[in-house]
């Protein structure tokens, strides 16, 4: 059974994801990136609560996290680079100015496609 916490933060990923695909659906690249990433960020905050019992709230945190259990469990190796590279389109959305805060929306597009897959498979380990 998956704990309560756990299950709320995976709520959560999942709407992000939903709202990311409406979002790229309006055309922002940069809103649609920052979603597929909290998607995959609160999904590891899940996971990381069902394996430690601990909340990671920095977005550091969940990446150091993250990265140890990739090293531990194989089913994430596919995604090991998923957070980084997510939290990158976050970055520029967030602190970039100009043409460094475009995200294209290619990039979101294939970030939001990788999302539910990483979510997914974080759902099917706490089942």
């Amino acid at each position: 059974m998956i704990p309560e916490e756990a299950r709320l933060f995976l709520d959560k990923a999942k709407a992000c994801l939903a709202r990311g695909r409406t979002i790229l659906e309006a055309g922002v690249g940069e809103d649609a990136g920052r979603n597929a990433y909290l998607a995959g960020f609160h999904a590891t905050q899940a996971l990381i609560f069902a394996r430690t019992g601990k909340i990671a709230k920095t977005h550091r945190s969940v990446h150091s996290e993250f990265s140890k259990l990739v090293i531990t469990d194989t089913r994430l190796i596919e995604f090991r680079s998923f957070l980084r590279q997510t939290c990158e389109l976050k970055a520029a959305a967030d602190y970039e100015t100009g043409a460094d805060a475009d995200v294209p929306l290619e990039r979101a597009d294939a970030a939001l496609q990788a999302a539910p897959r990483f979510v997914g498979l974080i759902s099917e380990m706490l089942a």
